[in-house]
């Protein structure tokens, strides 16, 4: 059943020259599927570069967004319109003004998981793989307001020593990733490295070995003479991590780091977005236009944030 929706997938893909995209944390089939898997940094690096007609996007809705924003004249496909990202919903654009009327000589560094109108409003955006990196291009001495995520805020201002203001977003499926999970491993594992990403609690962040997001847990893997690695990040990630590193163990901090909205996309999906052009994203031209300065910006910025690394 599988092969010949793989095979239908590929014609389908063929006849509308689509490109298919896909986060690290979708499931294994459309990872297996995918002309592109990766982080948020490397899929809208991506997405810049493509040149399909199509873009398939199996992830959530602001990253579908972010492609439409860095493609106006292709058609951007969410395969699944109820696949969004709860941490984008924790500031609008009409909270977001309110904070800068009352710091408004701070610059707004806008993690990439945020709408199209919050990236609008900002200075620049970043991603877990590119935030130290993006908080330190911003002028010495200048405060900055980091949103939505407190917890990546929180591990940018420890690493930059800047004045960082932070709100209250937080990702539901990297704050169930507890110290004890941590704690209990370590015993279970003695020998394992543990890697967890910044979006997890500073608790959490302190016990581990590596912090990175997760184009930089895949890269630590391969490099690492480590042979057991704990994994602390939305669970899909191991389906890339066994696939490249077929001599090492990979195990979850805890199979309860499960993003429901990351799952939600399906290889019958991917067929039905093909088949009958759906589920089109678009973003408004003049929110688009704003919204790409942002992006445009931390595109040209690059580099990775600096993982932490056993000694």
């Amino acid at each position: 059943m599988t092969q010949t929706v793989q095979s239908r997938i590929a014609e389908l893909k063929a006849r509308r020259n689509a490109v298919i995209l896909a986060h690290n944390y979708q499931i294994d089939s459309v990872q297996a599927v995918a002309d592109f898997t990766g982080d948020s940094l490397g899929l809208s690096r991506q997405a810049a570069q493509v040149e399909a007609d199509v873009i398939v996007f199996c992830g959530v809705r602001f990253m579908a967004e972010t492609a439409a924003i860095l493609n106006p004249d292709r058609t951007v496909l969410l395969p699944e319109l109820e696949a969004t990202c709860p941490m984008a919903d924790m500031i609008n654009a009409e909270q977001l003004m309110a904070l800068k009327a009352r710091h408004p000589d701070a610059a707004v560094v806008c993690y990439v998981n945020s709408t199209a109108e919050v990236k609008a409003l900002s200075d620049v955006c970043c991603t877990s793989a590119n935030a130290v990196e993006v908080a330190n291009s911003i002028e010495p001495g200048r405060c900055i307001i980091f949103i939505p995520d407190r917890n990546l805020g929180h591990y940018v201002a420890r690493q930059t020593g800047r004045d960082i203001i932070l709100t209250d977003g937080f990702c539901p499926t990297h704050v169930r990733i507890l110290p004890e999970h941590v704690a209990d491993m370590r015993r279970r594992y003695p020998d394992a490295v543990v890697m967890v990403h910044p979006e997890c609690l500073p608790a959490v962040v302190d016990m581990a070995d590596v912090v990175a997001s997760t184009g930089g847990m895949l890269r630590y893997a391969r490099q690492s003479t480590a042979r057991e690695m704990i994994v602390g990040t939305e669970v899909g990630l191991l389906y890339r991590l066994r696939q490249e590193n077929l001599d090492k163990v990979f195990i979850p901090l805890t199979p309860a780091a499960v993003c429901p909205n990351m799952k939600r996309t399906t290889l019958s999906s991917v067929v039905l977005a093909l088949e009958d052009m759906q589920h089109r994203i678009t973003v408004p031209r003049r929110t688009a236009e704003a919204a790409r300065r942002a992006v445009d910006r931390m595109l040209e910025i690059g580099g990775r944030t600096p993982t932490k690394t056993p000694a």
